[in-house]
This record gives structure tokens, sequence and C-alpha cells, in this order.
């Protein structure tokens, strides 16, 4: 079941710790940005462990297996085992297991977790397009995935084998910046191939699917930092979203969100888990959300009043998907989101 247009952030009387039993937290941008844990991370998520949210983590990432992306966790202060970590390589392993027999030869272009993924579905990963694969994955290899291995995918689409992909983001979060993500060598082979591949990643239901066979969760917070892959997944999944702004998403990009990129809830870092959420209202011909009334006018969004940054954002979102519905906002948002200074 996926969600409903959404017309303004949600307010919460309950700290979101205690509403919902199980955080789906993304890593890269949430937990962390290029190992190192973001600020406040380890501590939030330590209180709401203990206050009895369980806590699982949902990553695109295919690069790593779950005991590793585990092993990191703990050392940086978040105990988890590897049974708290779902990733993209686990998801497009068992969509390709879905379609082969065991025992099938796939041509693996990535890093150890997929490899050891496609394994645990009886698989054998093989690394040429003549070891006589019978279809390809694709998944992030890292920084140092070596040029041949696009043309030993594309040598082997191109007679006629089919091409699963873990994830297409464009871009991922590193200590340095924004660095180019799986989505950026899948478009590699595509150009290579003219050929489209089946994809397992967020948004796309068999991440959720995934997520939902191995956590057991009923009453599921989707917790993300990109609005077309986490944000988008919890929409398709009809399940809600915390958006955290330490990652790739700005506070323009959020105002101007298209249906299926609105969060539920808006939060500066992961401390948003232990706290409720500030309702926003309507206020007249705009929105109010503490201190701060935000409206359409005269083809802009104009913000007024002021306070904590963070109800100015949701009273903007709420102005500006209101006007926007269904579709694209349309408003010139600069001046206003930039008074907030996020």
């Amino acid at each position: 079941m996926s969600g409903t247009s959404r017309t303004r952030p949600s307010g919460s009387g309950t700290p979101l710790n205690e509403a919902y039993d199980t955080a789906l937290l993304d890593l890269d941008g949430v937990v962390y940005a290029g190992g190192a844990a973001i600020d406040h991370a380890v501590a939030a998520l330590g209180t709401a462990r203990d206050g009895g949210m369980h806590l699982a983590y949902v990553t695109n990432n295919a690069l790593r297996t779950p005991a590793a992306v585990a092993r990191h966790l703990t050392e940086l202060g978040v105990p988890a085992e590897p049974g708290d970590v779902i990733t993209s390589a686990q998801a497009v392993a068992r969509l390709v297991a879905d379609q082969l027999p065991a025992g099938a030869r796939v041509l693996v272009v990535g890093g150890e977790g997929l490899h050891v993924a496609l394994r645990e579905r009886g698989l054998v990963p093989v690394e040429s397009a003549d070891d006589d694969p019978v279809a390809v994955v694709q998944g992030y290899g890292g920084p140092e995935l070596a040029w041949g291995r696009f043309a030993e995918a594309s040598y082997a689409i191109n007679r006629g084998l089919p091409w699963f992909a873990s994830n297409t983001d464009r871009t991922i979060p590193s200590a340095r910046g924004i660095a180019p993500g799986n989505g950026a060598a899948v478009e590699v082979v595509r150009i290579a191939t003219g050929a489209e591949p089946q994809v397992a990643g967020k948004p796309l239901p068999p991440m959720h699917r995934e997520t939902v066979l191995r956590t057991g969760a009923e009453r599921p917070l989707v917790v993300g930092d990109r609005l077309d892959t986490d944000i988008e997944g919890a929409f398709n999944g009809g399940v809600d979203s915390l958006l955290v702004l330490t990652g790739v998403t700005d506070a323009a990009q959020l105002v101007t969100a298209v249906p299926e990129h609105r969060p539920t809830y808006i939060d500066a870092d992961l401390r948003g888990l232990l706290t409720g959420q500030p309702e926003v209202t309507a206020d007249g011909e705009g929105f109010g959300c503490g201190g701060w009334t935000a409206r359409a006018a005269g083809g802009r969004l104009v913000l007024e009043g002021g306070g904590d940054a963070l109800d100015g954002l949701r009273a903007l979102c709420a102005a500006a998907w209101t006007h926007a519905g269904d579709g694209s906002c349309g408003l010139d948002a600069a001046k206003a989101v930039a008074r907030l200074g996020l």
C-alpha cells in the first residue's frame, strides 16, 4: 500500500521512539558519513534503544556485509548484530534467486557484500562474461572499482543476459563531500548496452519486502536523509518517515518536494527520535509553527516571524505542499528558505 499525498508535516505529542516500535534507519548521511559518526547519532540511538525501540539499519550500500556493518556500528558506540542490518545486496540477491535456479552462475560487479548475499541465496558469483553466467548483478564496489568491471558487465548484457542492480543512488555521502554512487556506475553500463536493470533497493518494493521479512516491524518509522530513496520508499510502503538534515537533502529541496518525497516528520538529526514533533496549524491564509508563519503569495513563499529554524521550515513545507497539492510547488522559495540559515 502506498502513502497518500501529504500537505504538511505531522505533529506528535508522543516522542517518536515511543510512538513506533522499530526505527528503520538509513546509514550513510544518517548514522555516519565517511565512516565517522554524525553528531548526536550515537547518544540518540542509545537512548532510543534503551527505551525499548528496536533499531534496524537499512542501507542501499551493497559494498559491505551485514557483519562488517554491525562491527562498524559497534565500534562507533552503537551496538548491533548482523541480523540488525538489511542491505540492498540482500534484497537484490533474493530478487535474483526468485528468478534463477539454485547454483546459477552470476556475473558480479560489486564488493564483498554482494558476493556474500548471492552465496547465501545459493547462487555462484563469477568474475567474467566468459565464465558462463546466466545473469549480471551490479552493486556499489567502492571508489577503487576498476573500469574493466563495467566492460565485463556490458559484454554479458549485450549477449542478452538479464541485468540486476542493487540500487540506483546517483550519489553517496563521504567525509569529504558527495561522491558518485552505484547509480552513476549503473548509468555507465546503461549507456554501453541500452539495457535497463531490475532494481531492488530503496525506494522500490523488493527492499521494503526484504526489510519487513527480516525485522517483523509492526509500527515502523523510516529514518533517512534522502527524499528519492528513504522517504519515497516509506511512501511506497505506506509507512511513516522522519527526514534528518544531516545528509544530502537540503531545506530548499524539502520545501519543493513532490508528494512521494514528503516526510511525515522533519528534524535536524537523530535527536528527533527522542522528542515529539510540533504541530503545524492553519493560520489565516498561511501556516504556523512555533513563532513562524508561512504563506504562498505573488508566486513565491513568504516567511514571517522568528524562532527555531526547524519550525520555520515546517511552516514553509506546509505552505508549499498545500499550494502544490499533488504536483510540484512552482513557487520561488529561495528567499524564504535563506532566512532560516539551514
